[in-house]
């Protein structure tokens, strides 16, 4: 290619963990230059210039985190200054970015457009494109690693990932449709105070094979009380915090376990109650929300699927144990 003929090489800031790995799906991980302090995959990315950090302490307990952040959200709606996380405009302005990925669905989860926006003001000069994301729903996914590869240029190879994504699940989807059972499930997504998954997770719980009891696919994750977990009785419950390892899991495991009616839950009797990695997986709408069916369905089914995620994605709550999982088949990607 002629020397005039040639494109600049891009400059990508990625400010949302499910973005950056969109990237890398791409095979665009060489042009990130910087990242948020919640990308963390693939493990290579750690390497890059964290351009944010959060306002709150995020080694807080369940409570304290959520009060801290209701507090913060508060105080931006006053003072449009401030706000859950912290853009720093002086190592954006040392990167020089062509493009800023971010997202306009969930001022808690990650950085926001607004924050975004304004830190960008705040260097002279900056011309970077922004692009947000807005993942509400399964399709919303879809949609958004298609902006992200027509942003930096590679549509087809965006069309490519996201056939490739579809068809793995679809075969999970149509094997779950086959099966005569239909567990009811109740996907937590916070302990203290109490939420249910929403979004794109109640898509993902049908596709596996399950029936969603709580929250509504395409909306933000609802409240719920222990009397709506007592009434609704659920078959399985799957815990999975929004931004918690398992092992941070496994401590708010506690925080339910400590109610005197959770015993008599059916779950819980019936050793169904498991645990989920809602950082890396859950809470991710990005190329891994196929592994995240994955998971669910191992967890709904496991006389029928495994994939290998028990251990690393998923492990048993109290109680449960891997009896049920024994002559499982194994479906080819």
């Amino acid at each position: 290619m002629p020397v005039a003929e040639r494109r600049p090489l891009l400059r990508v800031i990625s400010l949302i963990a499910s973005a950056t790995e969109i990237v890398c799906g791409l095979g665009l991980e060489h042009l990130l230059v910087g990242r948020s302090h919640e990308c963390d995959y693939p493990l290579s990315v750690t390497a890059l210039p964290v351009c944010t950090e959060p306002r709150f302490e995020v080694a807080g307990s369940s409570r304290e985190i959520d009060e801290a952040v209701r507090s913060l959200l508060r105080q931006s709606q006053a003072n449009e200054a401030l706000s859950v996380y912290r853009v720093h405009s002086d190592v954006l302005r040392q990167l020089r970015p062509s493009h800023i990925v971010t997202q306009a669905q969930c001022e808690v989860c990650a950085v926001s457009l607004k924050d975004v926006e304004r830190a960008v003001e705040q260097i002279a000069g900056c011309e970077a494109r922004i692009i947000s994301l807005q993942p509400n729903s399964l399709s919303d996914v879809w949609e958004d690693v298609g902006r992200v590869a027509s942003g930096l240029e590679v549509a087809a190879e965006g069309r490519r990932l996201v056939e490739t994504l579809r068809r793995r699940m679809r075969k999970i989807r149509e094997k779950a449709l086959s099966l005569d059972s239909r567990p009811t499930v109740a996907c937590i997504e916070w302990a203290d105070p109490l939420m249910a998954a929403g979004n794109w997770t109640p898509e993902l719980v049908e596709m596996a094979g399950g029936i969603n009891l709580f929250g509504i696919a395409g909306r933000h994750s609802p409240g719920m009380t222990f009397e709506d977990l007592i009434r609704l009785d659920p078959d399985v419950i799957v815990v999975a915090p929004c931004g918690f390892s398992l092992e941070r899991t496994r401590q708010d495991l506690s925080l339910l376990a400590a109610r005197p009616e959770w015993n008599a839950l059916k779950a819980v009797r019936n050793g169904r109650v498991y645990l989920a990695d809602g950082n890396q997986y859950f809470n991710r709408p990005g190329p891994r929300v196929a592994e995240t069916l994955e998971i669910l369905a191992e967890i709904l089914h496991p006389e029928v699927f495994s994939f290998g995620h028990e251990g690393t994605g998923w492990e048993f709550g109290a109680g449960g144990s891997g009896v049920e999982a024994r002559g499982r088949e194994i479906l080819p990607e």
